[in-house]
């Protein structure tokens, strides 16, 4: 009962503090407070729910029987839309709070929403050796689906809540695309509702100039219904090599002469300053050293930038196995390094061991309550971006963000991209080695302008032919961005189809003016 009692007495003096400092104050100055007593729960709550739903579909093998029905369900309704007149654009009805972007698209509240309820693994082909799922299966709940039958996919893009609609309509990445490409390229197959209302299917050699457009279009050629995605055997561990290197010219030289290797299943670089980095390589194996293994995605393991920036400090370089779905998640309880800015004292030994379970947070939970203060206070003060850059513009690129943006740590992952039509290709007419930037955090450049700095950014990326993520904000204009993406074959299509008067152009869906 005492307990009870100082637990109540607890509660009334931090609702008497939120009260005196304000409530706008404290989400935004101590926004921590929020986040561990509200959103933490409310995240676990959410996890238990989508797990039990995944164990219930699975056990009474109800996915393949309902998706044919959901399907016809999405094609009645864009019928409907066809029916009334076809007065507004189309969209997908999934509230933009729930998409891992940072921003919510404005587009929701004016289009027509065509509820999309399709969150299922469909087939597993062991013969063929792909996996039919539907577009709101998140990586968390492939890899826990596709791990204990022995297969996991080759690109596994980091966070738990990415979606495969996410990932093949925007794009992912992973420490393997060196070796698989983006996301995109590990698809074989795709099945659209048009804005006819028609069911298509489309591949590299069935109505394969739709399969090539669908990748980047952010859903404005059609409603994705399924995807097919290619397996590989899983493996018990990840045996990771860690070397910290220091210098940039060096840092450049040696992640790029490891990411040419094929014999790296994954290769990753981590660069805490301009001229220091730890280069990470990996191999699936299914034999470990015991005293070597590092279960790394348990609760109350440090962070994983965290560990890695030891090895650094240590200037030592080190090996570890990593169980491979801690691996393939190794980023996600920390959101990358996002999280230290939200739970200053996150990676506390106390903190993960008390709280740890419960991190982190859902985005779509953070977007969903952070209000407008903190939406510009994050559009002005924080940047969330991906570019990808050939690698031969690494060690210049690398500079410009140092310059235009200086936020470490920044995120090195190398991807080779194919000569493939579509929006997003190499200029010349070979497959290249390209590799994705990130840098998410604060930035340290004095006098830094978020528009003024991005825009420069995007100057850059354009001019060494690379391409900017489109989840992330866009200051481009219309013709700037089609500078950067090869529009041919998507505005051909988008004429063929009749889509014009159906979906909006992507541009309008992702550049500045359209989200908040």
């Amino acid at each position: 009962m005492s307990a009870l009692w100082s637990l109540c007495a607890g509660l009334l003096l931090l609702l008497l503090w939120v009260r005196h400092r304000g409530l706008e104050a404290v989400l935004v100055h101590h926004r921590w407070v929020f986040v561990c007593l509200f959103l933490l729960p409310l995240s676990i709550l959410f996890d238990v729910y989508y797990q039990l739903r995944a164990w219930a579909v699975r056990r009474l093998h109800s996915a393949p029987r309902l998706h044919a029905q959901r399907v016809r369900h999405i094609q009645g309704q864009v019928r409907e839309w066809k029916n009334e007149g076809s007065k507004r654009y189309m969209c997908t009805g999934r509230p933009g709070w729930l998409t891992v972007s940072l921003r919510v698209g404005k587009y929701k509240k004016v289009h027509k929403n065509i509820m999309i309820n399709l969150m299922d693994v469909l087939e597993v082909d062991s013969e063929r050796q792909v996996v039919r799922v539907e577009p709101l299966v998140t990586m968390g709940q492939l890899t826990a689906y596709l791990n204990p039958m022995g297969w996991t996919i080759p690109v596994v893009p980091e966070l738990d809540d990415l979606t495969v609609g996410g990932l093949i309509m925007g794009t992912g990445i992973e420490s393997s695309s060196h070796i698989y490409g983006l996301f995109q390229h590990t698809c074989v197959a795709y099945e659209l509702v048009l804005a006819d209302g028609s069911l298509v299917r489309c591949s590299p050699t069935e109505n394969s100039d739709l399969f090539y457009a669908v990748p980047w279009s952010c859903g404005t050629l059609g409603f994705l219904v399924a995807a097919e995605i290619k397996m590989i055997p899983a493996k018990k561990y990840v045996k990771i090599h860690y070397k910290p290197v220091r210098g940039l010219q060096n840092i450049c030289e040696k992640f790029t002469e490891e990411s040419k290797k094929k014999e790296n299943n994954f290769v990753e670089g981590l660069v805490y300053s301009l001229d220091e980095a730890v280069i990470m390589t990996g191999v699936l194996t299914d034999e470990a050293e015991q005293s070597k293994i590092n279960r790394i995605g348990n609760y109350y393991k440090p962070w994983f930038f965290k560990h890695v920036e030891k090895y650094l400090k240590a200037d030592r370089t080190g090996i570890e196995y990593i169980p491979s779905r801690h691996y393939y998640h190794r980023h996600t309880r920390s959101i990358f390094w996002e999280l230290q800015d939200i739970i200053p004292f996150g990676n506390n030994p106390v903190f993960r061991y008390l709280f740890g379970w419960m991190v982190p947070p859902k985005i779509s939970l953070l977007k969903l309550t952070q209000g407008e203060a903190i939406r510009k206070l994050y559009e002005q003060h924080h940047v969330v971006q991906d570019m990808l850059v050939p690698m031969k513009s690494l060690e210049k690129s690398i500079q410009t963000f140092h310059v235009d943006l200086n936020v470490y740590p920044l995120w090195l992952c190398p991807f080779i991209l194919p000569n493939n039509p579509g929006m997003v290709h190499p200029k010349g007419n070979e497959t290249e080695l390209y590799v994705d930037i990130g840098a998410y955090g604060e930035p340290k450049r004095k006098q830094f302008e978020a528009r003024a700095s991005m825009r420069q950014m995007e100057k850059f990326v354009r001019s060494v032919h690379g391409f900017q993520m489109l989840y992330a904000d866009c200051y481009m204009t219309r013709e700037e961005f089609w500078d950067m993406f090869d529009g041919s074959l998507y505005h051909k299509l988008r004429e063929q189809m009749n889509c014009k008067d159906a979906f909006p152009e992507v541009y309008d869906k992702i550049c500045k003016a359209a989200r908040h």
